[in-house]
Order: structure tokens, then sequence, then C-alpha cells
């Protein structure tokens, strides 16, 4: 259980009182935040603005994991270079020029990521399995979190059992990430299929009606049940 990563999606933190949720999650234990930059464009979905980024990161240590949604993926890049990043992790499906992102994110020692919208192939990542430090599957479709009418993608399961498979017939190091609708319900059944990478979020840590050390404890019970 301990491989698997924990990543709070500050995004579904009370926007109102971030630096109280922020030291909430320093004090459950978490080392690391989920950071998304959505440009509008990408998605319509805006919760998060640079300038309310750059104050997050003076006010805590944890490991800022970039996921950029957006259609200019170099200056948003360059922008979670500038505000700290642990990981910066980009869409390949508006990114020109892929490798060239990944040369400069690895340039600044920073861990690199690639994300994939639900349709889209895996066949995509061919050349770059070896270079990356973890993959997101996107479970839904980008930045619709708060739609409750957004509903699981239902081949997503598939492509992260496919992934895992992949990743272990050639010996590959990067971690699978899951990123949508990462539910209560659907935590055991995801770390079986291989995620060791989830993105906690509205129906997870951040559940209305309890409190995140509540929601923290029945994540945890549910990774444990995968992993048997």
């Amino acid at each position: 259980m301990s491989d698997i990563i924990l990543s709070p999606s500050i995004m579904c933190a009370d926007l109102v009182n971030l630096e109280r949720d922020i030291k909430l999650i320093e004090d459950l234990g978490f080392e690391n935040i989920h950071v998304d930059i959505i440009d509008g464009k990408f998605s319509p979905s805006m919760p998060l603005g640079l300038e309310t980024i750059y104050r997050m990161r003076e006010i805590t240590n944890l490991k800022f994991n970039f996921h950029i949604m957006s259609e200019n993926n170099l200056f948003f890049i360059q922008e979670a270079l500038n505000i700290g990043a642990y990981n910066i992790t980009f869409h390949i499906e508006t990114s020109i020029h892929v490798q060239k992102y990944i040369d400069l994110i690895k340039s600044k020692n920073v861990q690199v990521g690639i994300a994939l919208n639900p349709a889209t192939s895996l066949n995509t990542l061919e050349y770059l399995y070896g270079q990356v430090d973890n993959i997101t599957i996107m479970a839904i479709n980008p930045g619709f979190a708060g739609d409750s009418n957004e509903r699981p993608i239902s081949y997503a399961m598939g492509k992260i059992k496919n992934l895992a498979k992949i990743r272990d017939k050639y010996n590959y190091k990067f971690n699978i990430q899951v990123d949508g609708r990462v539910s209560i319900e659907r935590i055991a059944k995801l770390v079986q299929c291989g995620a060791d990478n989830l993105v906690l979020g509205s129906t997870s840590l951040f559940r209305k009606g309890l409190s995140l050390e509540e929601n923290k404890v029945a994540i945890l019970e549910e990774i444990k049940k995968g992993v048997k």
C-alpha cells in the first residue's frame, strides 16, 4: 500500500479557505498536491488562476504536481517551473513538440508526465514510455469534476489494465495516475487494474459531509482491498 501515491486535487478543496485546507492536507501526512492549470479553452473550467497558485507556493512545502490542460503548453510549463514544480504533466492532444517539452522539464530536474484524454489511444505513447515518470489516464472528460452528470468513461478500466501490461512487459518505471471520478467506490478496482497514483477529488478526499481525515481513512481501506 505504501507504493500507492495519493494526490489531493487542490481545485476540489474549499477555494474560499485554501490555506486552511492546505494545512489540513499537510497535517494528514500527504506529501504533494495535484494542481490543475486549465486555460478555459482546453476545458471551460478555470478553478485556479496563476496568481493564486503562486500564493499557495508561498505557504506550503508540499510538492506541487502540475496537470496542465491548455492549448499553449509551453507558456504554462514555464510558469509551473517558475512557481516551483515537483512534477509537470501535460496533455499529448495539444502538444505538437512533445519531445521539446519533455526535454525542457527534465533539464530543470523536474519529473515529467503525459496525460491522455479518455478517447486518446495508448499508441500515441509508443516512443515516450521510457522517458516519463507518470502517465495520467483521464477517467472523465478533463475539467468537469464539478459536473454531477459527468460519469466515468466505461473503457477507462480496460485502458489502465492495458497500460499496466505494457509497463510490466517492458519493465518501464512510470507510475499510472488516474484522474477523474476516483471515487471511494472505485478505488479498489482502480488499484487492482494497475493504478498506483490516485488523484483525490470531490468523490473521495473532498466528499461533502465528512472531514478530510474521515475520507482519508476510507480511501486507505479501499486501497487495502485493491492490493490484496
